[in-house]
């Protein structure tokens, strides 16, 4: 099974959500940063949030979301698209931590809660839209749920979960968002707090081969559930040689002839997926005489 989201509404449209499968979108990034299992705990409940959230935008929108708790892991970066291409990464890869009381990862340790929840969404405006939220468990699913509660103003119920394996590769990662609507009734929330109090974690469920339907269909009941659109997920950069080219040209002359004379080259590096990209001296030569015009 690929990677993908559902979008749905429940409940005669008092109910909106969203599940999604990331297991290879976060093995990606695993492979990437070489994350530790903490980590890549950490990194994958942001980026299962983040895209589900980025596919509540239309078009060409996107957001970023960083989470910086005070933790040993470092600031989480996430970028996600309304297209379901998302990409991620955290300051310390290589964090990793012995199991919590409750025999899980512990992602709490390791991003903290000293610190803040931001997403700034840019929605092709001239302003950007930001919401920022403190962090309150750094478990990261109750921390989105606060962020869409207090910033936008949305009664949420945020579920992500990432298992991963004794080689650190990733198991099963995968989350669900469901949101209510304005005049849901009592009797709907009720059903659905039982729903979501009693169920199964949800990387267990995707470890057993749930779909991002069936999820939905496990927390909100399948005679509820109405499925409106499916979307492919994927760990997707937006990094190119070109990208950091015109990076370097806007440097300025003396910057760029300093680089040319000191090492002869230069070497660029994405912090979101990894990859490197290297200037040549003739390169650097020839981005200088752009810069000269």
């Amino acid at each position: 099974m690929s990677d993908y989201l559902v979008k749905a509404l429940a409940f005669e449209g008092q109910v909106r959500a969203y599940a999604v499968r990331t297991t290879d979108t976060v093995s990606e990034a695993q492979k990437r940063h070489q994350t530790w299992p903490t980590a890549s705990a950490a990194l994958g409940r942001a980026m299962s949030a983040s895209v589900m959230l980025g596919a509540m935008l239309k078009g060409e929108n996107k957001l970023t979301v960083k989470i910086d708790g005070g933790g040993p892991i470092g600031v989480i970066l996430v970028d996600s698209n309304a297209k379901g291409q998302v990409r991620g990464y955290v300051t310390n890869p290589q964090t990793h931590f012995d199991l919590n009381q409750h025999g899980k990862l512990d992602v709490a340790r390791a991003v903290g809660t000293n610190g803040n929840l931001s997403i700034v969404k840019d929605l092709g405006l001239r302003e950007h839209f930001s919401g920022q939220t403190e962090l309150i468990s750094g478990e990261l699913g109750e921390d989105f749920t606060y962020y869409l509660v207090s910033s936008e103003q949305v009664p949420s119920a945020v579920g992500v979960g990432v298992l991963v394996n004794p080689d650190n590769s990733i198991l099963a990662s995968g989350g669900f968002i469901i949101q209510l609507m304005p005049g849901t009734s009592e009797e709907t929330i009720t059903v659905i707090e039982e729903k979501i109090n009693n169920m199964t974690p949800v990387s267990k469920l995707i470890e057993k081969g749930l779909t991002p339907e069936e999820l939905l269909n496990e927390i909100l009941g399948a005679e509820n559930v109405k499925f409106l659109e499916t979307l492919p997920v994927e760990f997707k950069c937006q990094c190119s040689k070109e990208r950091f080219e015109r990076a370097i040209i806007s440097l300025g002359e003396q910057e760029i002839t300093e680089i040319i004379e000191e090492d002869g080259q230069a070497e660029a590096m994405c912090h979101f997926c990894n990859s490197s990209y290297k200037f040549s001296k003739e390169e650097l030569e020839s981005m200088r005489e752009q810069v000269k015009g």
